[in-house]
């Protein structure tokens, strides 16, 4: 099993008192994976190195807890502690130490395993570092002193004496105090911490002017509450020890210390007086506030009474009370103002400690005069009695103004000018502000302009009584839905709102104010009235913010294509406008002439086309739509190259008036857009590869034309074949030949409809063969080659293409590569001119052999028959004829019957 036991515990050096505490922790852990336990003990080595250490406490593997035989007794009367504060942590508490206990302290652990034999054996032990403590015997000498904040009191402060006792092991050691003021006993404090009192004292300490007590083992305290002049005097503390010897008696050792000198002074009143207004002239009506405030030092536990006086201007009269408060804060009205303090209008606060108001609401004239504070300063005295120890008093003059000077009424706006739909205010002021004085009815009267009526008298228009109720006038009351009139809580600001503004609402205003005085017994006394200047309105067109994008842009679009051109808003007057857009066009055929309107969308969505849509028959092919509210658009199906030209829109902004009807405000046109359309981009190519071929006489001659790659998929294609003969070479290279046409076949896949005129007419008997094995691959036959059909042959492809009204049109032309025919003649021979001639071959080989049968069938029955007769002859005459005449024979070259014979007497051939 390996060896994990750890024991830390910091080595240190510690210097302790006689009767200190010593606390110590120690470290102990291990990693092993079986089940051990540990046993930890604390330890004593004596500066003598040479003595055994001592056991001060071991907790043992079965987690028992035992003392050193030298500790027994102190680790019973838990002195010493031995306490695990953690899973690893073990804390050595030594209380109460003694100079024997001095050495080295240090900790020892052991990690134990239990046999099979249940025995335990130990596997290893180890020990921390040692700390060396030192412990210093206690001085039985002490030392006493008096302390204090300060020697110079005033009356009704607070003295606090603490006597403190400087002394080694002080809790251990038992002592007493006594406090002696100017030789007289004050109290004993004894080691039991219960004072003893002397003399009156008894009865300070009843209510609370005398405290005695023990803070804490070293300092003691006397305090004296609501010093007084008497307390003046020198303050000593005797302090006294009792020791118990080893013989069992007590001895008492005292010493008292130094005399602390304390002088305690009657009380004055240092106090200034200072009284400020919030104003020195104060317009009737308006309220007065005077504050009264009391500077500088006061007496502990001091309060402040104020009374407030009123005297005429040259202070040539009696003084009258206003009002009182008391030191306790009772708030007196005087005499002659009692009524109008019942009624609130004389009020008294308190705001600080320091600090007084008065303040008079709704002032009148007879209010003006000098207004008098005067703040008195008092202590209570610990029988609950107060003793005046001084005042002070201040002066401030107010002047009171006449309001009926100072009124008047004002309109004024913010908005002099406004817009259809907005809203305007109209501001009635009432200056100055007052309070007891509000005009409690405000009449606005109205005035209409010129274009919205003839001049005349002002009516009224609206009348908010002092009920705050409001009145329209007769003429007006439709104004009453739209119209508001309200007032500030100051009663100095009357606002008429006039929502949704229209035309008929320009004109001239003016408001009529009336002051009424409020008297403090709650009733009103009208006082006079004044009516403010005339303030026009004017109600106007809002101010155009409509803005369409005026970006120019270009797009190319393929025939029969969709065309989409936008017509984007950017901005607006405001989010309920609604827009009449109308699309115009201008064709690139006709670029002198005015734009054409296409198409009108009104601001209710009803669709308008016009005149021109009609004749160039767009009504079918153009739409309009709404894409969003601030995004039109619009569509041109299948695009024609005679709608290229420039685009653009025409937005009129429209508005709801207040009144319901609808008017136009301004107009913005769009950026230009040229429209491109065009037809389809050739892509047509034709297998330009040149061959060279020989063909014998009366073969076949093949012709290909490939069509590698066509412009759209829906083409159609007219393909000619052209040959330029081999005698015309020399011209055609001098640029003088013409080709000429062989064969053609057109769009519409008709013979001879393509773009030249064949030389040769189609027919049964015609040697030419056409084939289109696939959509791009056309083959000529030439059948039975003749030697004039040599030369140069090439295909000419023309591509056809739809339009959008149904009409074809050729889009491109490209011609093939050339293609050399050479003709190879056969040599002329008799086989070749008979075989040639279809009657001289039935001549020469069919008619010959039936004649010369007949001929020699003839000629041997001639012969056969001279032979005969000459046999006779010679039979006879006995002598051979010399000379045979043979008979004519006619023949017919077309008749097969055997020639007649015709014979001629006479004759001889």
């Amino acid at each position: 099993i390996p060896d994990t036991l750890s024991v830390t515990s910091v080595g240190q050096t510690l210097s302790k008192v006689e009767g200190d505490t010593l606390q110590l922790a120690c470290e102990v852990s291990r990693l092993t994976p079986q089940h051990t336990h540990l046993s930890v003990g604390w330890y004593l080595r004596s500066p003598n190195q040479s003595a055994p250490p001592q056991d001060l406490v071991t907790l043992s593997r079965d987690f028992v807890l035992r003392a050193g035989a030298s500790y027994k007794q102190r680790f019973n009367t838990g002195d010493v502690r031995l306490d695990k504060t953690s899973s690893a942590t073990y804390k050595l508490t030594v209380s109460k130490l003694q100079p024997a206990e001095q050495g080295l302290i240090y900790c020892e652990a052991a990690e134990w395993i239990q046999d099979p034999d249940r025995s335990w054996y130990s596997m290893t032990r180890k020990q921390s570092e040692k700390t060396t403590v030192k412990v210093q015997p206690t001085d039985r000498d002490f030392s006493i002193q008096v302390n204090t904040e300060r020697r110079a009191y005033t009356s009704g402060e607070t003295l606090e004496l603490r006597c403190t006792i400087d002394a080694q092991n002080i809790q251990d050691r038992y002592f007493s105090v006594s406090w002696v003021f100017s030789s007289s006993p004050v109290a004993v404090v004894g080691p039991s911490a219960v004072p003893v009192l002397s003399g009156d004292y008894v009865q300070r300490e009843a209510v609370g002017q005398l405290t005695v007590r023990k803070e804490s083992p070293a300092v003691h305290l006397l305090k004296l509450r609501w010093l007084r002049p008497e307390d003046t005097g020198k303050y000593i503390c005797r302090v006294t020890e009792r020791e118990k010897m080893p013989s069992g008696d007590f001895i008492d050792r005292s010493k008292r210390s130094r005399n602390v000198q304390i002088s305690v002074l009657p009380l004055r009143s240092n106090i200034t007086v200072s009284l400020s207004a919030n104003s020195t002239e104060v317009l009737e009506g308006d309220p007065i506030q005077l504050v009264c405030s009391a500077h500088g030092a006061m007496a502990m536990a001091s309060s402040l009474s104020v009374s407030w006086q009123w005297t005429d201007r040259q202070g040539a009269s009696a003084p009258q009370d206003l009002a009182a408060v008391d030191q306790e804060g009772t708030a007196r009205p005087g005499p002659a103002y009692r009524e109008r303090s019942g009624y609130g209008e004389i009020c008294l606060d308190r705001v600080g400690p320091d600090t007084f108001t008065l303040s008079v609401h709704s002032t009148l004239p007879s209010d003006e005069g000098q207004y008098l504070c005067t703040i008195t300063e008092w202590v209570q005295l610990p029988d609950r009695t107060w003793e005046n120890i001084g005042e002070k008093t201040a002066v401030n003059l107010v002047n009171i103004k006449a309001v009926e000077s100072s009124f008047f009424v004002s309109a004024s706006s913010r908005t002099p000018s406004v817009t259809y739909g907005d809203s305007f205010d109209l501001q009635c002021i009432v200056k100055p502000r007052y309070n007891a004085y509000v005009p409690a009815m405000v009449t606005w009267h109205f005035q209409p302009s010129d274009d919205a009526g003839a001049r005349g008298e002002p009516r009224d228009l609206v009348t908010l009584t002092r009920e705050g109720t409001l009145q329209w006038g007769d003429q007006l009351l439709g104004l009453g839905t739209r119209a508001s009139i309200d007032r500030s809580p100051t009663n100095s600001n009357f606002r008429l709102r006039v929502n949704r503004a229209g035309r008929r609402d320009a004109g001239t205003y003016q408001c009529t104010a009336q002051l009424w005085r409020r008297n403090y017994d709650r009733t009103w006394t009208k006082v006079t009235n004044r009516t403010s200047n005339p303030l026009g309105i004017n109600v106007l067109q809002p101010v155009s913010k409509l803005r369409v994008h005026k970006a120019n842009q270009s797009l190319w679009f393929v025939e029969d294509s969709r065309v989409r051109v936008n017509c984007s808003i950017t901005s607006q007057t405001s989010p309920d406008s609604q827009h009449t857009v109308l699309w115009y066009a201008r064709k690139n055929q006709e670029p002198d002439n005015a734009p054409e309107l296409l198409l009108k969308i009104n601001h209710n969505s009803a669709f308008e086309y016009s005149a021109y849509a009609e004749e160039e028959r767009l009504k079918s092919r153009v739409q309009s739509e709404r894409l969003s509210p601030r995004l039109y658009g619009l569509t041109l199906h299948r695009a024609e190259t005679s709608d290229s030209g420039t685009y653009y829109c025409l937005v009129e902004e429209w508005l709801l008036d207040p009144e319901g009807a609808w008017y136009r405000l301004s107009q913005d046109s769009s950026g230009l857009t040229q429209v491109v359309v065009r037809q389809p981009e050739i892509r047509l190519q034709v297998e330009e590869a040149e061959s060279n071929i020989t063909v014998k006489e009366a073969e076949s001659i093949r012709l290909g034309c490939s069509v590698t790659s066509q412009s759209t998929k829906d083409s159609r294609f007219s393909v000619s074949w052209y040959v330029v003969r081999a005698g015309d070479e020399d011209e055609e290279e001098e640029g003088e030949g013409e080709p000429e046409c062989v064969f053609s076949i057109g769009h519409d896949a008709v013979f001879g409809n393509g773009n030249c005129s064949p030389a040769e007419d189609p027919g049964p008997d015609s040697r030419l063969q056409f084939q289109r094995t696939t959509s791009d691959l056309y083959t000529l036959t030439i059948q039975r080659a003749r030697p004039s059909d040599a030369g140069n042959y090439y295909c000419q492809v023309e591509e056809w293409l739809l339009n959008p009204r149904n009409a074809w049109y050729c889009l491109a032309t490209n011609n093939s590569g050339v293609t050399i025919i050479n003709m190879l003649e056969q040599v002329s021979s008799l086989q070749s001119i008979v075989c040639s001639n279809d009657s001289l071959f039935y001549f020469v080989f069919f008619y010959p052999f039936p004649i010369f049968g007949i001929l020699l069938i003839a000629v041997l029955l001639v012969r056969y028959k001279a032979r005969s007769s000459s046999k006779n002859q010679e039979g006879k005459n006995g002598a051979p004829l010399l000379w045979i005449k043979e008979p004519h024979i006619n023949y017919s070259p077309t008749c097969l019957e055997p020639p007649a014979l015709s014979l001629h007497p006479g004759s001889v051939e």
